[in-house]
């Protein structure tokens, strides 16, 4: 195990009214595992990535690292300095961290590489389509050589063709290094294609309703009888009040 998340709450204030997001949330992770949370829309998926990253501060409960976590983030918007260039997107978290100016480039340029992004280093992002913005991001978060990796619906803005390739890319990523993955996504298919356990929430305030383990061989076979079995399994999981 890696992460336990205990007991963890939140309620938001929006215009004196309490909205509360996540009632009383608890799993484990176990280290290297590829874990996706999923469930209805606006039950609280961001905000619990957002509470394990240390972003947000839960109201109740704590997260329990059983090592010092190195963490990687992969936004949906991307969050690229519109200023800097491709490789100096890549770079900012080497320079933050006192990486020296020889390494770096070396890093950052097999990086561009590795996700698909050669003779692109001196682009800025209103120069680049919507995938290669998110290779830079998946380089970017790589860059700090993460033991935990967070993603935050990263392919939800993308379209399916562009969304599939990299979800390729992602696996290729991940299943080279020792990273532990956790991954936010509202798509049940995507969740099957990638995860080794997929956490149900609930609507708000949003409980865990079901963890559901995923022991299919990969490259996963989207159009496999067990495939489509494990799809209505969780539909129905996320559908159900119970």
């Amino acid at each position: 195990m890696i992460l336990k998340v205990e007991n963890i709450s939140k309620t938001f204030v929006i215009e004196s009214q309490e909205i509360k997001a996540l009632g009383n949330i608890n799993f484990e992770v176990e280290k290297g595992t590829f874990f996706s949370i999923i469930g209805p829309s606006g039950c609280g998926k961001s905000t619990l990535l957002r509470i394990i990253a240390g972003l947000l501060t839960p109201d109740t409960g704590q997260v329990k690292w059983e090592e010092e976590p190195k963490i990687g983030f992969i936004f949906q918007s991307y969050a690229l300095f519109p200023y800097l260039t491709v490789f100096e997107n890549i770079e900012i978290g080497l320079k933050a961290i006192g990486v020296p100016e020889v390494e770096r480039r070396k890093q950052v340029l097999e990086l561009i590489e590795e996700v698909g992004l050669s003779s692109n280093e001196g682009k800025h992002p209103k120069e680049l389509s919507g995938g290669m913005k998110q290779r830079v991001g998946i380089a970017r978060a790589l860059a700090i050589s993460p033991n935990v990796l967070l993603m935050d619906e990263p392919f939800g803005s993308l379209d399916e063709f562009t969304a599939e390739d990299l979800r390729k890319l992602l696996l290729k990523l991940w299943g080279k290094r020792e990273m532990t993955a956790i991954l936010v996504t509202h798509l049940i298919s995507e969740a099957l294609e990638l995860s080794d356990e997929i956490a149900i929430l609930s609507d708000k305030p949003s409980v865990i309703k079901g963890i559901v383990l995923n022991k299919s061989e990969r490259p996963r076979n989207l159009r496999s009888k067990n495939f489509f079995k494990m799809e209505d399994r969780l539909k129905n999981l996320i559908v159900s009040k119970t």
